[in-house]
């Protein structure tokens, strides 16, 4: 059985979200076909993600110089303890599925928080003499995004933030399985907005029936 963690980061629901459409439909076709598999959901917007802050800061300095827990404070304690909870969650998952939209370039910014929280030295990934490497090898990833113009060609591809950064975070996770779902160009062309978000949707429900299958074939 695998553990999948479905990341969203949006205010709105499946109803109104691209993203989050696309999303369910992505989930909803995995869970068919992999029934035994737990699918946790993390909405970013309904769940504690501390920003690392000068209370992070300072909690993570008195532990790193060897102070005890009980010595700090109860805002450093409550911040560092939902920090650590978050990344532990991550790494104990198999198979994560992103869903966001395009914001400004890039997605909403509780996502780079979550980010924030699980880019963790020793826990996703390590530092060496040759550099750093990622700790999560052999599981999967895919990213669900939306996006109002379309930016998978041409000179606005280099616009686009939010994927290509999540996509140097798996890698330097070490995760190399990882892929792009999008649905663009629905507010440049919203007459085929209800066509573009369907023809997404068929693509996520064929992707999710083998989503990570070929890690699992490796594994073994």
């Amino acid at each position: 059985m695998a553990k999948v963690l479905y990341i969203t980061a949006h205010p709105h629901d499946h109803q109104t979200s691209y993203s989050l459409a696309v999303g369910k439909a992505f989930i909803d076709s995995y869970r068919e076909s992999h029934p035994q598999d737990e699918i946790v959901h993390l909405d970013l917007y309904n769940i504690p993600i501390p920003h690392i802050d000068a209370d992070v800061f300072s909690g993570w300095g008195k532990l790193r110089s060897g102070g005890d827990f009980s010595q700090l404070s109860a805002e450093e304690q409550q911040k560092v303890t939902r920090l650590g909870e978050l990344v532990d969650q991550f790494v104990e998952a198999d198979k994560y599925v992103f869903a966001t939209p395009m914001w400004n370039f890039s997605y909403p910014p509780i996502m780079k928080a979550y980010i924030d929280a699980i880019c963790v030295a020793g826990k996703t990934f390590k530092y060496t003499a040759q550099g750093p490497v990622g700790l999560l090898p052999n599981k999967s990833a895919i990213h669900i995004q939306a996006r109002g113009g379309v930016y998978s060609e041409g000179p606005a591809a280099e616009m686009e933030c939010g994927h290509r950064h999540l996509t140097a975070i798996m890698s330097f996770f070490g995760i190399t399985d990882f892929k792009g779902i999008f649905v663009e160009g629905m507010n440049a062309m919203p007459d085929q907005a209800e066509s573009i978000k369907a023809k997404a949707i068929e693509e996520a429900q064929k992707e999710a029936k083998v989503f990570g299958n070929a890690m699992v074939e490796t594994r073994a």
